[in-house]
């Protein structure tokens, strides 16, 4: 019996609940854990759920149909940048993910703006067609031009194998995501790389594999910097996997200020709505269970149903699976 089997198990009068059905007690009457947020380090925006392909396990369902999530506009996001100063937050970084980010037509312009902020600026993009628009080139060269390496694109390259990282993102993606990773190398962007960890590899295997594809193309990247080469745990809401109790954090040596909802927030507008949504993290933008208000002021004292006085109650499989047990982070590093 492995350690978080002996969590789960150690109460001989569980409860008939299921899992993840209760915000305060696991399915065995043990009260849930829950992380307050430390510090808002990072607030991701969440661009729209549009993208160009459509992945087998996308997490959260991107596809060229799929617009449950609207695109987000330069002003609506400017309301939050300016909350940060506001509220003397001290947010470090803005990152921006999708869907693919650079379908929306605001992007450069929320790019920019974050920029001129002073904040650091983290973009996720699968480097394909809406990122290699002459329009979008020109504009991105003019902003590393201004700011250089305070903005960084990380690249979703899900394997270091053509065959790989086509199973999972369709055919003929392959390349044409390698064509983005030299323009922004010969161009001398800040770029990182994001890959699965679905493989049954080992992280060593996984980064050697990774070193040999970096340096056939000279990219600048570092396997072994966890930020430069983030690995992620895969996500699947039906997996069976074990509820995360206050005791898991001693007896699994961790600290619930690792947890990605201890240091950041995301932004989503959800198709329909009126204005944007702050939600604990960037894995649960469907779910309104998890809706901690408009504005980031609201988000800091949202209290009952999935939050105490602003912390986040772990009641979704997804805290489990890929953040607690998963080790798994937007952010990397």
């Amino acid at each position: 019996m492995n350690k978080i089997d002996l969590v789960i198990s150690e109460n001989p009068a569980a409860s008939t609940i299921g899992k993840f059905a209760d915000a305060d007690l696991t399915a065995n009457g043990e009260r849930r854990a829950s992380v307050a947020l430390e510090a808002l380090k990072t607030l991701w925006i969440n661009t729209g759920t549009l993208c160009n392909i459509e992945c087998v396990n996308c997490y959260i369902e991107s596809s060229p149909k799929n617009d449950r999530l609207s695109y987000i506009s330069a002003v609506e996001a400017a309301i939050f940048f300016d909350e940060i100063e506001a509220l003397n937050l001290n947010t470090r970084e803005i990152g921006f993910t999708g869907g693919e980010p650079f379908l929306n037509p605001d992007m450069l312009a929320m790019l920019k703006d974050a920029l001129e902020r002073n904040f650091e600026v983290l973009v996720l993009t699968n480097a394909m067609q809406p990122m290699q628009r002459p329009r979008i080139k020109s504009g991105l060269l003019a902003l590393k031009a201004r700011y250089g390496d305070r903005l960084t694109l990380r690249v979703s390259l899900d394997h270091y194998s053509q065959a790989l990282h086509e199973t999972e993102r369709g055919l003929r993606t392959w390349h044409k995501t390698l064509q983005g990773l030299d323009w922004l190398s010969r161009e001398e962007f800040r770029v990182a790389i994001a890959g699965r960890t679905c493989w049954g590899e080992t992280d060593a295997q996984s980064r050697a594999g990774f070193a040999k594809l970096i340096a056939e193309h000279g990219w600048p990247i570092d396997p072994d910097d966890r930020g430069q080469l983030v690995l992620l745990p895969e996500m699947d809401e039906k997996a069976d996997v074990p509820e995360i109790t206050t005791a898991c954090w001693s007896i699994l040596n961790i600290s619930p200020n690792d947890m990605m909802c201890a240091t950041s927030r995301m932004v989503v507008k959800r198709k329909g709505a009126d204005k944007p949504t702050v939600l604990p993290c960037t894995l649960l933008p469907y779910d309104t269970a998890f809706g901690m208000g408009a504005t980031l002021a609201e988000s800091l004292s949202a209290d009952g149903g999935m939050f105490d006085k602003g912390a986040v109650k772990l009641c979704h499989p997804h805290c489990a699976k890929f953040c607690v047990l998963g080790g798994g982070s937007c952010t990397g590093g």
